[in-house]
C-alpha cells in the first residue's frame, strides 16, 4: 500500500509540475519548483523538466489543464522512445485521491506530491524508533483518504464473462469494497495504536526534561537547511549530522553547552518548510514539545538564501501555530560568508557583480532591526561566534535569574576569549 518512492542505487528521473495563479506568480511558483527540485534531490531522484501552468486555481479533476496534461504525456512518451524512461512526475502542491486517480490514469507513471515526497524523506531519515513511529502515523493519514486509488486494479476485471459485457464488474464492487473497508480499519487500527506509543513516548519525553534540573532550555528552530545542526555542533563541541540537503536533522537532539561559567541545554530541532502538511505537524508533536517548553528560542535564518524573507515568514507562522510564537526569541543570520548584494554605478556599462559584504555594512541592514537580539555569524567559517556566544550568556543568565530566582547559581563575569 506504501506509495512513497524508495531511495535505490540509479537515481530516478522526475518531471516537476507547478501553477501560476494569482495568488502565486510565476517568480514565486519557480521558487517553489527550486525547492521542490532540492526535495526530490534529497529524496534521490534527479529533475530533468519543469512544466507550468497559468490558472485561476488547480484543476479538480487533473490539477492542470487537460491539455498541459497532454504535453506532459507526450513529454514521458518522446523520453521512452528516446530511451530516457521518466520514474515519476511530481506536482507542488498536496493532490486529492480524485486527482492522483486521473493523473495516473493518463500519464501511466508513478505521481508524487509535495506531501508525499516529504513523507519519503522523512521515513529515509528517521533513526530513532520515536521518529519511525510518528513517520508511520502521517504516512497513514496520507494515506487514508487515498485507499480508494489502490484499488483501480479490480476495474472491468473479467467483465466480458457470462454476457453481460460492461454489467460484469458490478459483481466485482462487493469483494473490492469489502477489502477497501478491511484495509481501512486495518489502517484505523494501526494507527490507533501508534498513537497510543506515541502518548507513551510523550510522557516519557516529558518525565526527562523534569529530570533536567534547573537549567534554561533553549531550542534552536528555523527553516530547513539553515545550520542549525552546524551551530549546535559549533557551541556543543557536538557530533549531530548535518550535510546540505533538506530535513538532514529529523530527530530532536539535545545538548548541554557551557559558557563561561553557565550551563544550559541547547536543542537541534526539525526544519520547518513550506507547505508543511498539517498532519505532519500533528505527527511529530512529540518532537515539537522541545520548542513548546524552550525558554528561549534561536531562529536561525540562512541569510545567504535569496527568498530568506518568507523562510522567516514561514518560520514564524509555524511557531503560531505551535503556540510559541510569544516566547524570548533571538534572531541569529547565519551564512554571512556566502551573503551577497549587486551594487553598480548607474554610469557604468560592464555586467553587474556581486560582492561580499562585511559584518559592519550587514549591521546597518534593515535585517538588523528586525528584533532586539538580532546577530550575523557563520557557523561554517566561524565568524562572529564569540559575539554569538557572549549574547546567548546574557540572555540564558537573565531567564536564568528571571527563573530561579532563589538558586545559589554563582556567576562569573563572561568575556570571550
Amino acid at each position: 500500500m506504501k506509495e512513497f518512492i524508495q531511495s535505490e542505487a540509479k537515481a530516478e528521473t522526475a518531471v516537476l509540475v507547478g501553477l501560476i495563479t494569482k495568488q502565486q506568480d510565476e517568480r514565486k511558483t519557480q521558487e517553489y519548483l527550486d525547492e521542490l527540485e532540492f526535495l526530490a534531490e534529497t529524496a534521490g531522484a534527479v529533475t530533468v523538466r519543469r512544466f507550468t501552468q497559468r490558472m485561476d486555481g488547480p484543476s479538480s479533476v487533473t490539477y492542470v489543464g487537460k491539455g498541459k496534461l497532454e504535453e506532459i504525456r507526450q513529454y514521458i512518451i518522446a523520453e521512452e522512445d528516446a530511451e530516457r524512461e521518466v520514474g515519476m512526475v511530481i506536482f507542488d502542491d498536496e493532490l486529492s485521491a480524485k486527482q492522483l486517480r486521473n493523473i495516473e490514469r493518463e500519464l501511466k507513471v508513478k505521481i508524487l506530491d509535495r506531501t508525499s515526497l516529504i513523507l519519503d524523506i522523512f521515513a529515509m531519515r528517521a533513526q530513532t524508533a520515536n521518529a519511525k513511529t510518528q513517520i508511520e502515523l502521517a504516512q497513514y493519514r496520507y494515506m487514508l483518504p487515498r485507499l480508494q486509488r489502490l484499488w483501480t486494479h479490480l476495474e472491468r476485471q473479467g467483465g466480458g464473462s457470462g454476457g453481460g459485457g460492461g454489467k460484469g464488474s458490478v459483481g466485482l464492487r462487493g469483494p473490492g469494497e469489502t477489502q477497501l473497508e478491511m484495509d481501512r480499519r486495518i489502517i484505523l487500527n494501526r494507527m490507533a495504536l501508534l498513537k497510543q506509543r506515541l502518548a507513551e513516548i510523550d510522557r516519557q519525553k516529558t518525565t526527562q526534561r523534569k529530570n533536567r534540573g534547573r537549567l534554561i532550555r533553549v531550542a534552536l528552530v528555523g527553516y530547513t537547511n539553515v545550520g542549525k545542526s552546524t551551530l549546535i555542533n559549533l557551541l556543543a563541541k557536538a557530533e549531530v549530522f548535518a550535510e546540505n540537503k533538506l530535513f538532514a536533522t529529523l530527530d530532536t537532539t539535545v545538548r548541554k553547552v557551557i559558557i563561561g561559567n553557565l550551563p544550559f541545554l541547547l536543542a537541534d530541532t526539525v526544519g520547518f518548510i513550506r507547505k508543511l502538511p498539517t498532519d505532519l505537524v500533528d505527527s511529530f508533536k512529540s518532537t515539537l514539545d522541545e520548542t513548546r517548553e524552550a525558554d528561549l528560542l534561536v531562529h536561525v535564518v540562512d541569510v545567504s538564501h535569496p527568498d530568506f524573507a518568507e523562510q522567516i515568514e514561514v518560520v514564524n507562522k509555524t511557531l503560531m501555530d505551535l503556540g510559541c510564537s510569544d516566547k524570548p526569541q533571538l534572531m541569529v543570520f547565519n551564512k554571512m560568508d556566502a551573503y551577497t548584494w549587486t551594487e553598480k554605478d548607474p554610469d557604468d556599462l560592464t555586467p553587474p557583480t556581486k560582492e561580499n559584504v562585511s559584518l559592519e555594512q550587514l549591521q546597518q541592514t534593515w535585517m538588523a532591526r528586525m528584533g532586539e537580539d538580532c546577530i550575523f555569524i557563520s557557523a561554517r567559517e566561524r565568524q562572529n561566534i564569540e559575539a554569538l556566544k557572549e549574547l546567548f550568556y546574557q540572555r540564558v543568565r537573565q531567564l536564568h535569574v528571571q527563573k530561579y530566582p532563589y538558586n545559589d547559581f554563582l556567576f562569573e563575569d563572561y568575556s570571550a576569549e
